[in-house]
């Protein structure tokens, strides 16, 4: 069978690539052309691109404005090739701003929508549900908690897991010594506290800067800035200046599992940190005026998924303007070792570890794919 797959961002890309390779086991057959990455390049035997991710990624109103017209000649240029490579299925990978607009079209020319990782409605733009209900054929959720919202508005959902926890295995054995680690990249033997800034050039700007302040309180530890490889590494040069915080370049994982604790961005990375079992600390710079407004933007009471997944508050989180460096410095310190916070962090870990499921969700989610395909 034929399939059409989007992926818009880095995340996109690396689940979209594991349903790929589930996909091929169980259809020898299945033929791929996709927006996507690396990843899903090579998962397609190195053919069948046809826009990067890194050219589709526009975040915020302004950038998205600027680049409106790139935007829909991208759109036009997706649907001419769906047309063209007449898909068996259309599989939509979050990034519903575009998503959503190729699912409208694809389903009223007749070809059958799949949602892999539904978008987060839950949190922000409600009005998506409907679009979702009447332009989605199958919609599959990678949190357990999104089963019973969506079924509340007339949604049947798919849930086998989540396809993160694939990749951590994946990653882990694969590791280096801590010895390896330290050398590779001209770190100390002091504790590590690693430092998730972000995948956006906008997030690294407005959260880095807090992150190096909040190294100057702990001078007895190593603060790692996990970098992303899309990103010059100037940018983060000119942010790190004058501080004591290292560098390294496409070793989140590895960065993290060495670490004694992190400080995150909100995102999946806050996820990654908890099923890994590393406290962590979520900060999160935003303006005064969404500071405010923030309570009637926002549907959740939370940012972070190990939050919004238990339903409570078992990581703190500081989304604010600005930072009371005394809360976050006794913050920190409850969840490094001997702390506070640290044991039962760890224990509400293993608890979200029991909910998200085990390994082999990206197998489980193709399977039932190309099942219902066949029927």
């Amino acid at each position: 069978m034929r399939y059409y797959i989007i992926a818009g961002e880095p995340s996109g890309d690396l689940h979209a690539e594991k349903l790929m390779r589930g996909i091929r086991k169980e259809d020898a057959e299945a033929r791929f052309r996709f927006c996507g990455g690396e990843r899903m390049l090579a998962a397609a035997g190195g053919d069948g691109m046809l826009f990067h991710y890194r050219d589709m990624s526009f975040f915020g109103f302004a950038n998205v404005l600027r680049n409106l017209r790139t935007i829909f000649r991208q759109i036009d240029a997706v649907k001419r090739d769906i047309e063209e490579f007449n898909p068996d299925v259309v599989i939509l990978v979050d990034y519903p701003s575009f998503n959503m607009r190729i699912a409208k079209w694809a389903h009223e020319r007749g070809t059958r929508v799949y949602y892999y990782i539904a978008p987060k409605v839950w949190a922000w733009k409600e009005w998506r549900v409907k679009s979702l209900r009447k332009y989605v054929d199958r919609l599959y959720t990678i949190f357990p908690f999104e089963g019973e919202y969506f079924r509340g508005h007339g949604l049947l959902t798919h849930f086998e897991g989540n396809p993160l926890v694939d990749d951590i295995a994946e990653r882990h054995a694969k590791l280096p010594s801590r010895e390896e680690f330290l050398e590779r990249n001209g770190l100390d033997q002091r504790p590590i506290v690693a430092l998730l800034a972000g995948s956006r050039r906008s997030e690294i700007r407005e959260n880095l800067p807090n992150m190096v302040a909040i190294s100057r309180l702990f001078p007895d530890r190593q603060f790692v800035v996990a970098s992303v490889e899309w990103l010059d590494k100037a940018l983060y040069d000119e942010l790190l200046s004058g501080s004591d915080v290292r560098y390294v370049c496409a070793q989140t994982h590895e960065t993290l599992a060495m670490a004694e604790a992190a400080i995150v961005t909100s995102g999946t990375a806050t996820l990654e940190t908890a099923l890994m079992r590393r406290p962590e600390v979520v900060l999160y710079r935003v303006p005064r005026l969404y500071e405010i407004l923030r309570p009637y933007v926002l549907k959740i009471p939370y940012i972070s998924l190990v939050n919004i997944n238990l339903g409570r508050e078992a990581v703190r989180e500081l989304v604010c303007s600005k930072l009371d460096m005394e809360t976050v410095r006794r913050e920190v310190e409850a969840i490094l070792e001997g702390g506070a916070k640290r044991i039962k962090m760890l224990r509400d870990f293993e608890e979200l570890s029991q909910m998200i499921g085990g390994e082999g969700a990206s197998d489980r989610f193709a399977k039932d794919m190309v099942i219902s395909l066949k029927r």
